[in-house]
């Protein structure tokens, strides 16, 4: 099989969708790897290494989408990325469709199977390929929220840790998940006050019992959102319903309460965010000004971190690349239930019941695009 690597063109996206190292498994199973011509140079991965882990390194996009059976990214296609896929091509890749219809209709007029890692399980209702982006994207939205906490930055001026005889920062985390959970790690190493809000009263009582008590675990409900937001220095917002657009779970008026010079950062603003007033930035320009509230809602949040992201996002994809490529994607699916919840779309089909549900489209199950 070919597999293609093209180079990411999101706004200062410096990820590759697979290492040298993943070029060289594939290599020895007899597959053929096409890369896009400094894919990996912003992480210092360059053609030469790719070359000699057998990849053929070529000059286009258009070359790699062309050429290739199988599409490996890390980004969802850009608008132009999606015409230069085919019929019967696959892609695999973030998608985050529910959030995107303009994105889901390029998809579906090209014809392709797309997997999106997103919705990709494992047991237990884990998502081992988003997993790794929500550790990353949870840490990071502490290291951001501080920066952006600074005066100059617009926010209040205040030092999350405090200092001896002044009181820390007050960070409320919404959403105790894989990124919720690595926020909160984050902010309390740095001394910060922390209080996670979740539904679910078992992970409530696990992060009380990793952390030793040392965060305020709170039941979420809209009293207690309308409660704890106003008094935060820095909210982060970290839902996720898998493959669904992000509830909204903090009000305008919630913002509006807020303290002048305060900071929200929406880590789910992938999937829609879930402030009523967050809206998609980018690295260039990450962060804007409403009600006196700093929000930060840069949509590829790891991407900050390329080199981090990209090992950590392609030790976790690899395994799933090399199903694809030594089985075909119809019966690597069929032998892995896991991987085919990973299917959102097929020749002109939806295949997530959540994007089919949001974005209005009819619904075919991933069992019957298998078989079609």
């Amino acid at each position: 099989m070919k597999i293609g690597v093209p180079k990411e063109i999101k706004t200062l996206e410096f990820r590759v969708g697979m290492t040298p190292a993943g070029v060289r498994e594939l290599v020895h199973d007899g597959h053929e790897v096409i890369v896009e011509t400094n894919a990996g140079a912003g992480i210092d991965m360059f053609d030469a290494d790719y070359a000699a882990a057998g990849a053929r390194v070529v000059d286009t996009p258009e070359e790699v989408f062309a050429e290739a059976d199988t599409i490996v990214k890390v980004k969802e296609p850009q608008l132009n990325e999606c015409k230069l896929l085919r019929e019967g091509q696959v892609l695999f890749t973030y998608l985050h469709l529910a959030a995107d219809p303009e994105q889901a209709k390029g998809l579906l007029d090209s014809g392709c199977t797309a997997i999106a890692y997103e919705t990709v399980t494992s047991n237990g209702q884990g998502l081992p390929l988003l997993t790794p982006m929500s550790e990353v994207a949870g840490r990071l939205s502490i290291q951001c929220g501080a920066y952006a906490m600074q005066k100059a930055n617009g926010g209040r001026g205040v030092l999350l840790g405090g200092v001896p005889g002044v009181e820390p920062g007050k960070v409320v985390v919404i959403g105790g998940g894989v990124a919720g959970l690595n926020a909160a790690d984050m902010a309390i190493g740095l001394g910060a006050e922390v209080t996670i809000l979740d539904r679910s009263i078992p992970r409530l009582r696990y992060i009380n019992d990793i952390f030793g008590g040392r965060v305020n675990t709170i039941y979420s409900t809209k009293d207690e959102v309308d409660k704890w937001v106003p008094s935060a220095d820095l909210v982060v917002g970290s839902v996720l319903i898998p493959g669904a657009s992000a509830p909204k779970l903090v009000s305008e008026q919630n913002i509006i309460d807020m303290k002048r010079g305060g900071v929200v950062v929406d880590i789910s603003i992938d999937q829609g965010g879930c402030f009523a007033t967050s809206k998609p930035t980018t690295h260039a320009d990450p962060t804007y000004l409403m009600h006196d509230v700093v929000h930060y809602c840069v949509t590829n949040m790891p991407g900050a971190v390329p080199r981090t992201s990209t090992l950590a996002l392609t030790n976790a994809t690899l395994p799933f690349a090399l199903q694809l490529a030594n089985k075909g994607w119809r019966q690597a699916l069929r032998d892995d239930e896991h991987l085919a919840n990973g299917l959102n779309i097929h020749a002109g089909h939806v295949t997530y019941r959540a994007v089919a549900e949001d974005l209005g489209y009819p619904y075919l199950s991933a069992e019957q695009a298998i078989e079609t």
